[in-house]
């Protein structure tokens, strides 16, 4: 009996073992394509940026004619795309479509280099980073269940939209400070909870397909998380040109 129970320790255990190397495997893989994004997102930008200084007509067409809320919506496309998409796509059409987005949100957030200085762009993104990634790992490695605190932060971050869209007509500087200091809580507790979630999501049995579609939509909830979360920052801490 002994022996018996000694054995179905040892099976439980190394069962424990193969799915905690899968799932660190698994989230290896969604912070490598998130990474990878906001690296091409970062270049595009810059890049654009200055080919932008450098042509006023480039200037003009991007940031000054009708064309620029094409710009600054075509992101809201892809995401809309893979979230309601991601299950009639191949793994490779939905990577190729995850890194279409962080190209096109490069172009969208090529201005921040010409409203803010670099120092102050570098200085926010690496607060960004260490924000995120201790907000990270406390929802990786919590056992408190966040589901009822990301269901309320779902709620604030609509009524921080809805302030947002006001605010373009209002243009009150002390709105977007207020929506800039409740953006920074929302984000912060949504890192933790969005990767939780993507833990949870985790199942053993997944095919490789589906699998590398779940890095993906992991991959770009955190990226999100990321960017806005930089972003709230920068309007609080950047120091513009």
């Amino acid at each position: 009996m002994a022996n018996l129970d000694r054995q179905n320790y040892n099976a439980q255990t190394g069962s424990s073992a193969i799915i905690d190397e899968g799932l660190r495997t698994h989230m290896l893989r969604v912070y490598n394509y998130m990474g990878i994004g906001l690296a091409i997102t970062g270049a595009v930008a810059f890049f654009f940026a200055q080919w932008a200084v450098s042509s006023e007509e480039v200037f003009n067409l991007v940031y000054v004619s009708p064309l620029k809320w094409l710009v600054m919506f075509s992101p809201l496309a892809f995401v809309l795309v893979l979230s309601f998409g991601i299950n009639k796509m191949s793994f490779a059409t939905a990577q190729l479509t995850f890194w279409a987005f962080a190209t096109v949100m490069g172009i969208s957030l090529s201005s921040i280099f010409m409203i803010y200085t670099g120092a102050s762009i570098a200085k926010v993104f690496f607060i960004t980073a260490a924000m995120f990634g201790t907000m990270s790992l406390y929802g990786y490695t919590t056992k408190r269940d966040l589901t009822a605190m990301g269901s309320f932060l779902m709620m604030g971050l609509i009524g921080i939209i809805i302030a947002m869209v006001v605010n373009i007509f209002l243009q009150s500087s002390a709105l977007e400070f207020g929506i800039s200091v409740l953006g920074v809580l929302i984000f912060v507790g949504l890192t933790a909870y969005d990767t939780q979630k993507i833990k949870e999501l985790y199942e053993e049995l997944d095919g490789s397909e589906v699998m590398g579609k779940k890095a993906i939509m992991g991959a770009l909830t955190l990226y999100l998380d990321f960017i806005n979360l930089f972003m709230m920052l920068l309007r609080l801490f950047g120091n513009r040109n």
